[in-house]
């Protein structure tokens, strides 16, 4: 039996692709190579009575639109906004942050009265820059080289869109997109911690340092969210982030669609220049009239396309497509509530992000050592606890702590990665959340530890690449994943992509299912545009 769809990865953004497709009436199946679903986004009970969000650990990015057009609250998808966030300092003070805008103020006050002033003028040059992006990213790139009307009609939006700048602004955004965020943040403030706190979002899962050109935009990738309508804002999922894709799944079965886990995809099966459908890993044929991959452009292509189907050129660009990884992660099932010794017991701040890097020489330093090969003894942890507010992860007065490292290599100078390797990994991690909360070793009940290695091998991601592939520049809008290829096509007829290689990029977002479910539907005469897809059911 052949189905009308069928998705590689049941991923959010592959869910999201199955959920659009299947609500406009077509026959959706999903492959999925683990037992569980989510991808990157799951929740998972590795210790009893304590679900751990594996891989991502906070959401923000994941579009409004998508949570109402799939009804995903009505399946049971909440977010919970976090309170605040601090960054502990090496001399025993720390940098406290809040929700409330007027708060931070007072904070970045007390380390520095200059900064305070400044921080309205970047935060309004900020809301500027991610006004210009976020109406980009549920729509599908233009082909600069294309004169067809569609393609002319896009680069006419983004002439008019750049036409709503003065001369200066678009000079400061073209700047902005290529500099690092070190230089970025020195022309706003002098304060060495505050400048620490606010480049975190310019590092997180990308192989950069602060000081790195391009850096910046990674800063506004991940400020281009909301959650309740406040835009930047972060939260956690109510249950782990597994919560938005077991919602997902929920949303697909309820129009009808189908999840097959447990096998994964061996090839592509491609007959006379079309994909008919999949071969499993255990010698099963699936049929399908279009086959989308919500794997990453290179895991796609070079490892589950046979070559010979693909132009040599298509190849080559691919091969170059960067997924340098650059994270790890710790799950910790935790006893009792760490003690901070620089924060009052029940602080607001701890109900954030927890950051223990205070300068942005101290990131670049960490950066030194992942170019040379090695994961750093002083790494940069982007670390929650996510228990503060969301009590139903753990037992009564047991805590989950999310850490999030930068950084750790693909390889260690050259070669895999051992499980010695990775145990003393994570000894570096706890190291040094110990030195700020004293007896937190004591806590430890359970601890998983995750380097790129195991990034790849269980979750897909290529050399553990959060995003699928980097988010510079020469990877963005057009050429993501590569010229002539960003608008969800391949060189195969009939085979579509949908995952975070592909514009607008990676972060639990689903805009790259979205827009390729939207292309999909264009392609298949069912609608110019997603609301006629929506009128059909």
């Amino acid at each position: 039996m052949t189905c009308d769809a069928l998705i590689i990865g049941a991923g959010h953004n592959g869910l999201v692709t199955a959920c659009y497709l299947a609500r406009a009436g077509m026959k959706v199946t999903v492959a999925e190579k683990n037992d569980w679903i989510g991808g990157a986004a799951v929740s998972r009970e590795l210790y009893p009575g304590f679900t751990y969000s594996n891989c991502s650990y906070v959401c923000s990015l994941f579009r409004p639109e998508i949570m109402r057009d799939l009804e995903l609250p009505r399946y049971g998808l909440q977010i919970l906004p976090y309170e605040g966030g601090v960054v502990f300092m090496e001399n025993g003070d720390y940098l406290g942050m809040f929700r409330d805008h007027d708060a931070n103020r007072r904070e970045f006050a007390r380390h520095s009265p200059r900064d305070a002033e400044a921080y309205d003028r970047y935060s309004r040059d900020i809301m500027r820059h991610c006004r210009f992006i976020r109406p980009l990213l549920m729509r599908t790139p233009p082909d600069p080289s294309s004169f067809k009307p569609r393609d002319l009609s896009e680069l006419a939006y983004l002439g008019r869109k750049a036409m709503e700048l003065s001369e200066v602004q678009i000079s400061d955004m073209i700047r902005f997109w290529t500099m690092s965020i070190s230089d970025f943040l020195d022309g706003y403030f002098e304060s060495p911690v505050i400048k620490a706190y606010l480049a975190v979002s310019a590092i997180i899962g990308t192989a950069l340092g602060p000081m790195s050109p391009g850096s910046a935009y990674v800063l506004l990738h991940h400020y281009m969210g909301d959650v309740d309508g406040n835009v930047g804002a972060w939260g956690f999922a109510r249950g782990g982030m597994g919560a938005i894709t077991q919602a997902l799944k929920a949303s697909l079965e309820a129009s009808g669609g189908t999840i097959k886990a447990g096998h994964g995809v061996e090839k592509v099966l491609v007959r006379n220049g079309r994909a008919v459908g999949v071969e499993l890993d255990n010698g099963e044929t699936l049929h399908a009239t279009r086959v989308i991959s919500n794997m990453d452009v290179r895991r796609t292509f070079l490892k589950h396309v046979a070559a010979d189907e693909l132009p040599s050129d298509f190849v080559r660009q691919v091969k170059r497509f960067k997924t340098r990884g650059s994270s790890g992660k710790l799950n910790i099932a935790l006893d009792a509530a760490p003690k901070f010794t620089a924060l009052p017991e029940g602080a607001p701040n701890l109900r954030g992000d927890l950051h223990f890097t205070d300068t942005v020489e101290r990131m670049e330093r960490a950066y030194d050592d992942w170019k040379s090969g090695h994961f750093t003894r002083d790494p940069f942890q982007d670390v929650m606890i996510p228990t503060m507010i969301d009590p139903t992860m753990t037992p009564p007065g047991k805590h989950f702590m999310s850490c999030f490292v930068q950084y750790a290599p693909p390889r260690i100078e050259g070669r895999d990665w051992t499980d010695a390797d990775r145990d003393a990994f994570g000894q570096a991690c706890v190291n040094q959340i110990n030195r700020f909360a004293p007896g937190f070793k004591d806590l430890i009940l359970h601890m998983e530890v995750r380097t790129p290695r195991e990034l790849e091998a269980e979750v897909g991601l290529t050399e553990g690449n959060i995003f699928q592939g980097e988010l510079t520049f020469d990877q963005l809008l057009f050429n993501r994943p590569v010229p002539g290829y960003a608008q969800y096509r391949s060189p195969i007829k009939a085979l579509w992509m949908c995952g975070s290689s592909t514009h607008p990029g990676g972060g639990v977002m689903g805009a790259p299912g979205r827009n390729a479910a939207a292309e999909i539907l264009r392609d298949a005469r069912m609608g110019i545009d997603m609301s006629d897809a929506y009128a059909v059911l």
